[in-house]
C-alpha cells in the first residue's frame, strides 16, 4: 500500500565488545576510582617505596649523595641490643593494649545500651546517656596532653597519684612515698599502658554503642525468652552482631599500640629504666634526628610497616577462622 508509513526495524544493542562506553560513565570512573587510586599510590604507595630504597643505602638525610649498601642496615639494626628491646616492647603494647582496650569498652558499651532490666523492652543502666558524654572525653584531649598530664600524676614526689596513695590507713601508704611509677622497670610499662587505654576506652565505648544499637531488639528478646542471662546474650548475640566492629577496632588500636611514640615520648622520653618503654618510632626518630642516619632510620621504619601488616593480617586470619566455626 502506498501512502502508508512502514516502521522501521528494531535495532537490538550491540553486546560483547560492541557496546560503548558512555562519557558520563567515564568521567564517573575517573572520579570515583581513578583519582583516588592516584592520590593512594602517590601519597602512600610511593613513599613507602622510597623507604625500602633509602633503607638500602647510607642516606644520611640532609645530602643528596647516597651510597647503596644492601642490607647493611638492617643487620645493625638486629644485632642492636636498644632495637631488639624496643621491638620487645612494641609487641608487649600490640598485645595487651588491643585486648584491653576492647574487652574493657565492649563491655560497657554493653551494659549502657542492652544492660538494664531483663523486663521489659531493651535498655542500658540508668543514666547511660551521661557515662556515655562521661567517657568520650579523654579522647577529646589530644595525645600529647593526655602523655603530660599523667606524667604529671605519676610524679614521684608530687603527683597527685602518690599523693593520694600517701593516706591509705594502716601503714599502707608508706610503701607509696616518692614511689617512681615511671622510674621503676616493674611498674613503668604498665602505667603506660594504663595511659594508653585511659585515652581510647570512651571513644571505642561509643563505637560499639553505635554497633549494639543496630541489632535488631527482637534478638534479646527471643534470648530472654530461651532463659540467657546477660553473659550468655553478650557472648552470644551481640558479640557475633559486632565482630565486624571489634576487627576494626582491633586493627587500630593494634596501630596505635605498634607506634605509640606521642604516649611514650611524653611519658619517658629517654624510655624508661632499662629502656623498658622505649619503642621503635622513638629509636627511629633518634637515629634520624639526633644521630643523622637516615638510612637506618628507614629500615626501623620498614620494619614497623612490617609488623603492623602481619598484626591486622593475624588479626582478619583469626576472625575469619572463628567466623567460619560458627557458620
Amino acid at each position: 500500500m502506498t501512502g502508508v508509513p512502514v516502521a522501521a526495524p528494531a535495532t537490538t544493542p550491540k553486546r560483547g565488545g560492541g557496546r560503548r562506553v558512555r562519557p558520563s560513565r567515564i568521567g564517573f570512573l575517573l572520579v570515583t576510582i581513578g583519582l583516588p587510586l592516584v592520590l593512594y599510590i602517590g601519597l602512600v604507595i610511593w613513599p613507602f617505596i622510597q623507604a625500602i630504597y633509602y633503607s638500602l643505602t647510607d642516606w644520611g638525610g640532609f645530602t643528596s649523595t647516597m651510597n647503596f649498601i644492601g642490607l647493611d642496615n638492617y643487620r645493625y639494626i638486629f644485632e642492636d641490643d636498644i632495637f631488639k628491646s624496643a621491638v620487645r616492647n612494641n609487641i608487649i603494647l600490640a598485645i595487651i593494649v588491643p585486648l584491653l582496650t576492647v574487652v574493657l569498652s565492649f563491655m560497657l558499651a554493653t551494659m549502657v545500651t542492652v544492660g538494664g532490666s531483663n523486663t521489659g523492652s531493651v535498655r542500658g543502666l540508668k543514666g547511660s546517656n551521661a557515662y556515655r558524654i562521661v567517657s568520650f572525653f579523654p579522647y577529646t584531649i589530644p595525645a600529647i596532653v593526655i602523655g603530660v598530664i599523667w606524667a604529671q600524676i605519676y610524679d614521684p614526689s608530687k603527683g597527685m597519684l602518690n599523693g593520694v596513695l600517701t593516706k591509705l590507713p594502716f601503714g599502707l601508704g608508706e610503701h607509696f612515698e616518692s614511689f617512681a611509677w615511671l622510674g621503676k622497670v616493674s611498674t613503668a610499662m604498665p602505667a603506660s599502658i594504663f595511659v594508653i587505654i585511659w585515652g581510647f576506652i570512651g571513644f571505642y565505648m561509643v563505637l560499639f554503642v553505635a554497633a549494639i544499637k543496630s541489632i535488631p531488639s527482637e534478638m534479646y528478646d527471643a534470648a530472654r525468652i530461651d532463659g540467657a542471662g546477660r553473659l550468655r546474650t553478650m557472648w552470644s548475640v551481640t558479640l557475633p552482631m559486632v565482630r565486624e566492629t571489634v576487627q576494626t577496632a582491633y586493627i587500630y588500636l593494634g596501630v596505635v599500640a605498634l607506634d605509640a611514640f606521642v604516649y611514650m615520648a611524653a611519658l619517658n622520653p629517654t624510655g624508661g629504666p632499662s629502656n623498658t618503654t622505649y619503642t621503635i618510632s622513638q629509636d627511629l626518630y633518634k637515629t634520624a634526628f639526633t644521630e643523622g642516619h637516615f638510612g637506618r632510620a628507614s629500615a626501623m621504619g620498614v620494619v614497623l610497616a612490617v609488623l603492623t601488616l602481619a598484626f591486622a593480617g593475624i588479626v582478619f586470619g583469626v576472625n575469619r577462622l572463628v567466623a567460619g566455626r560458627e557458620k
